[in-house]
């Protein structure tokens, strides 16, 4: 006998899977009164939606980007009450991230579930991206990726959304409507209080409205979703109308917010209870048969915890793992001086002819951004002719979205792919912050190792080129500041090839700060090095050597420090530091232990700027080199603005430098 062709076996398989997370939220509630953990999120009401997904998938093809309420999901993917216990009692053996995350922050290499953040929405583009690669794969892998239907106010959701459809991504968008992003009604979040209805006008879009607490009307939707992205027709929305039986999470009293008989008409829907009284009404299942059923799975969680309680916390000295790679493949082939070198050539030709040589050597590279394909190459043409020598399908457009950008590399990095994109202008990086700093920067180190994104994010910066407020920011203060980010900011075209290969091939996140007042400027020009040059991260460079005084500095200031040294006939060493992210404090500080005195000059504000940061690295470690103050000479904090006149009393002169020299030479 079947039920939707589900015979009895299947059933009770189905079923286990159901009430062990709702067990589990029963279990995990009770450990949080007793002071063993100190978060819970839980999945009841919600169960029924999230095993007819899971049951649909194959984990050892397609991907999952599950949110924080899919516990029922990951149990039904291959995840196991113990892995969720693990998690929970945050022991070292947790496969979500190693006692790094709060619970229920799924994450699983061996299950290709993707580590998840508490940021809701940003997993969105991450599965586009992933989908994208798992059809450049063509091995008919699908992704999945959900979240409540208060996330889908995000904007990141509407990109996804948009991207996805117009090409064709095989992914599975899953809304798990319970009415409440967290206290606030659907009614006072979404238009028409439907998300299904404002899904709609996306091309190659389908859409499935679904009652979530019934389990075989969700399964037959996502069968469909699913054998329709497998065959190339393109994403699908479901969204599943479920209950939410427990508070948002173990912080939240909803009860302040939900009437009573709100509530409890919530319980007569219970998913659990809906499938147990169709199984009990075709004669397939019998209550004895469900009430035994709970027993063996009460038992086996509290044998479980019995077993997780037992098992060894984190070491605290493994507090400060998995920040970067391990990886020193990369090191063995990178040298300081190229071996031999060509023609000499600006910035932005050194720039294009490392992506080039790159892409050339790894099949898996892709490039895109905001104009970056076609004949164009992008506003500063440092993609030119790239499109048409490695086709389309690997250099190309994407819609004007930096959030979008960033967080389809993030998922194409997932899938294996070595995505390098670009933001226009350095100015307009903010949509993406989110992505970068919760998402890019901590994959590493919140999956405990086990997943990465080791993409590279081009980025043209700074001023002096009378752009004004809006293409002329500094921004590498805000980006020092974030752990798991690498950063180079290379001053001539020699140092931008080797760093640029070098970031290609780099096993971390890198973003490549490109000064655009440099492009084509002949002072930044060089001798091209050979193909197989790469410049090691975290080597300053000593630009010119000298006894009287130690210049730190980078990008376009490397310049002007030169000139002001010249100008003031003093000998001045300068240092040029080329990565923010690893920093040399090596050659900074032999520097210093020669000239006894030093100056910080960058082109970024005075104020928290990171030559802040290297004056109190100095003071730290080389005070008792010094005859003289740190001195640091920075752009005033203020906005740029576009006229000369004012532009140049904002930001740094050479001038400013030679004041500077000599301040610290007469002290």
């Amino acid at each position: 006998m079947k039920l939707h062709n589900f015979n009895k076996k299947e059933l009770i398989s189905i079923y286990e899977k159901m009430v062990t997370s709702r067990f589990l939220d029963d279990k995990q509630l009770i450990m949080l009164k007793q002071g063993k953990s100190w978060f819970h999120i839980g999945a009841s009401g919600h169960e029924a939606s999230q095993l007819a997904a899971s049951i649909c998938f194959n984990p050892d093809l397609d991907y999952a980007y599950p949110y924080y309420r899919d516990q029922a999901f990951c149990l039904g993917w291959g995840a196991t009450a113990r892995d969720v216990l693990l998690c929970f009692l945050h022991k070292d053996e947790d496969p979500n991230s190693g006692g790094r995350q709060m619970p229920q922050h799924w994450g699983n290499k061996k299950l290709n579930i993707v580590s998840q953040s508490s940021c809701t929405g940003t997993q969105y583009l991450q599965a586009v991206g992933t989908a994208f690669g798992l059809k450049r794969d063509n091995n008919n892998g699908v992704c999945y990726v959900s979240s409540g239907e208060g996330t889908t106010s995000e904007g990141d959701f509407h990109e996804a959304l948009n991207w996805a459809s117009k090409d064709k991504a095989p992914v599975i968008f899953h809304i798990q409507d319970n009415g409440y992003a967290i206290s606030v009604p659907i009614s006072e979040q979404t238009s028409g209080a439907s998300v299904y209805n404002i899904c709609s006008g996306y091309e190659n879009l389908a859409k499935f409205n679904v009652d979530g607490t019934n389990f075989f009307e969700s399964h037959l939707a996502f069968k469909k979703a699913i054998d329709r992205a497998r065959k190339g027709l393109g994403p699908s929305v479901i969204v599943s109308k479920v209950v939410r039986l427990l508070p948002h999470s173990s912080s939240d009293d909803q009860r302040k917010y939900r009437s009573e008989k709100e509530l409890e008409a919530d319980k007569k829907i219970d998913p659990l209870i809906m499938f147990q009284s169709k199984c009990i009404e075709k004669g397939i299942i019998s209550e004895k048969e469900f009430s035994k059923i709970d027993s063996k799975v009460k038992q086996m969680i509290e044998d479980e915890t019995d077993y997780v309680e037992e098992r060894p916390n984190p070491e605290p000295d493994s507090a400060t793992n998995h920040l970067f790679s391990h990886s020193c493949l990369i090191e063995e082939q990178s040298t300081l001086e190229p071996s031999s070198v060509g023609d000499k050539i600006v910035m932005v030709d050194s720039i294009n002819h490392a992506l080039s040589e790159e892409l050339e050597l790894n099949d898996k590279m892709l490039i895109y951004g905001e104009d970056v394909g076609g004949d164009k190459g992008g506003v500063f043409t440092a993609t030119r002719g790239l499109t048409k020598e490695f086709g389309k399908d690997r250099v190309f457009n994407s819609p004007l979205a930096e959030s979008s950008i960033v967080g389809t590399a993030i998922g194409l990095s997932v899938a294996g792919y070595k995505p390098v994109v670009e933001i226009q202008f350095g100015d307009y990086i903010w949509p993406a912050m989110m992505q970068i700093r919760n998402e890019v920067a901590t994959m590493r180190y919140r999956s405990n190792g086990n997943w990465s994104c080791p993409l590279v994010i081009r980025v043209p910066v700074g001023g002096y080129i009378h752009g004004s407020l809006y293409h002329s920011q500094s921004i590498d203060g805000y980006f020092a500041h974030t752990p798991g980010l690498k950063i180079a900011y290379p001053s001539n075209a020699s140092d931008a090839k080797g760093l640029l290969k070098y970031a290609c091939r780099c096993d971390d996140p890198v973003l490549f700060f490109e000064h655009k007042g440099m492009y084509r400027q002949g002072f930044a020009s060089s001798e091209e090095p050979d193909n197989d040059y790469l410049l090691s991260f975290g080597k300053a460079k000593i630009v010119q050597e000298g006894n009287d005084l130690t210049i730190v500095t980078w990008g376009a200031i490397v310049q002007k420090s030169i000139e002001a040294a010249r100008n003031t006939g003093k000998s001045v060493e300068i240092v040029d530091i080329r990565t923010l992210n690893p920093l040399d404090m090596d050659t900074i500080l032999s520097s210093i232990k020669k000239t006894n005195r030093v100056i910080v000059a960058h082109e970024d504000h005075l104020t928290s700027g990171f030559g802040s940061e290297i004056a109190s690295r100095i003071a730290d470690a080389g005070f008792e080199f010094l005859d003289a103050p740190i001195k640091r000479i920075a752009s005033k904090d203020v906005h740029i603005a576009y006229s000369p006149i004012l532009e140049n009393e904002i930001l740094v002169q050479t001038d400013w430098i030679e004041k500077g020299i000599e301040e610290i030479l007469s002290y």
